[in-house]
């Protein structure tokens, strides 16, 4: 893995908008190199600000997850809309932290995520998977005067790996420990775990999408508890209990022993899904508090069925360390810590080591935009199972003078 320059300290920003629509987190970094951290680069956040999507614009993202409703016109000036978003996200979190545009090296934004195909499918005579993420990186780099790396996912697929999960290589630049194997486990829509063994190389690295995390909870309880769209601190779940039918239901999906490498998304967990199980609660007259409770369990369970099946074997772990929106449902961190507490790892928030849970991603997307910027290989291959490294990210440059 290449180790950045020895260069002086550079600002960035790296922005972030998940599987559940919540809205665009923003993030600036200082970016220092450091003769202390094993891969030469320390990373301090400066300021962090996640602003809601206008009413409007999270409705339209959501009928984009219909292939049927996605029409060019609509994807298309979805494309710009968010470019337009995420530019005010951008200089406001920029202003928040007392800087200037022009003090910025590059905004690195991983953009809207409307549809992910990992699986290879043969095409005239090629093998293609492909993904889409939109927010018009160009209307970005111009409305700011910032270069901005946009459009991460595709060059490692074009690689043959999935373009997924992409924030590993910055946790193991950032998180990597001589002494304990660590689980970092992203809770968004969608969880993720990066495995980082204890004094491992990035050929050791490895990691997968564990399963829906938030996605089935917040679909239910948008359809269950409107206006709520999520499960605010797991409070609903914790009024309920475990329905045992639907539990065993849900954990017999194919997912689950699906071999690495591995990634999921809306496709498989997302509407449609919670349809099934609203029409499921209707006919045994289930309690709604008792599905979300559920559901909830499911989470947690996926993430430790997830360890005792590709990771247990091989590396047993110290910690687990959640982020991502997940780390503030108090129900889904009880299961967590009840279901891992056999095993013997410790359950622990990203605040609980001084981090952010929130900010997380949208600092792995201004490291790996550094990297970007600075012609560095930035996938894992082993991770997403692409053929080699890759340069990930599109740049976009603003107009001269901007």
């Amino acid at each position: 893995m290449n180790k950045p320059s020895k260069v002086d300290a550079v600002y960035l920003v790296g922005l972030m908008s998940g599987t559940s629509v919540d809205g665009i987190d923003a993030a600036v970094v200082k970016l220092s190199p450091s003769a202390d951290r094993e891969h030469g680069v320390e990373v301090e956040l400066l300021a962090f600000e996640n602003t809601p999507f206008p009413a409007q614009a999270r409705d339209s993202i959501f009928e984009l997850f219909d292939p049927v409703n996605a029409t060019m016109d609509k994807v298309g000036a979805m494309n710009m809309w968010l470019g337009e978003l995420y530019a005010q996200a951008t200089l406001s979190v920029i202003r928040k932290c007392g800087l200037s545009a022009t003090q910025i090296f590059a905004v690195g934004s991983h953009g809207q995520t409307i549809y992910h195909a990992p699986e290879e499918k043969a095409t005239g005579g090629y093998n293609l998977h492909c993904t889409v993420q939109i927010g018009e990186g160009a209307v970005i780099a111009n409305r700011t005067g910032i270069p901005c790396v946009s459009d991460f996912r595709v060059a490692d697929m074009a690689m043959g790996g999935q373009g997924a999960p992409l924030v590993p290589f910055t946790e193991y630049v950032l998180f990597a420990d001589p002494d304990k194997t660590l689980l970092l486990q992203n809770i968004g829509g969608i969880g993720n775990v990066t495995v980082l063994p204890a004094k491992a190389s990035p050929e050791q690295v490895f990691a997968f999408d564990t399963g829906p995390g938030n996605m089935i909870i917040d679909g239910l309880v948008s359809q269950l508890y409107a206006p709520l769209t999520m499960d605010a601190g797991g409070e609903i779940a914790a009024g309920g209990q475990v329905i045992g039918e639907l539990l065993e239901w849900m954990q017999q999906d194919e997912y689950y022993t699906m071999p690495l490498p591995k990634s999921t998304g809306r496709e498989r967990f997302g509407q449609q899904y919670a349809a099934q199980i609203i029409a499921m609660m209707k006919t045994n007259r289930w309690k709604a508090e008792d599905v979300i409770a559920t559901a909830t369990r499911l989470t947690a369970w996926s993430i430790v069925d997830s360890y005792e099946r590709y990771i247990k074997p091989q590396h047993r772990a110290q910690q687990l360390l959640v982020g991502g929106g997940g780390s503030y449902n108090k129900t889904l961190l009880r299961d967590l810590q009840q279901l891992f507490a056999p095993h013997q790892v410790q359950v622990l928030t990203q605040e609980d080591i001084g981090g952010n849970s929130d900010a997380k991603e949208a600092i792995a997307f201004a490291l790996l935009a550094y990297y970007t910027m600075n012609r560095m290989p930035n996938n894992m291959p082993r991770v997403t199972g692409a053929s080699g490294p890759v340069i990930m990210g599109k740049v976009s440059f603003p107009y001269p003078g901007r």
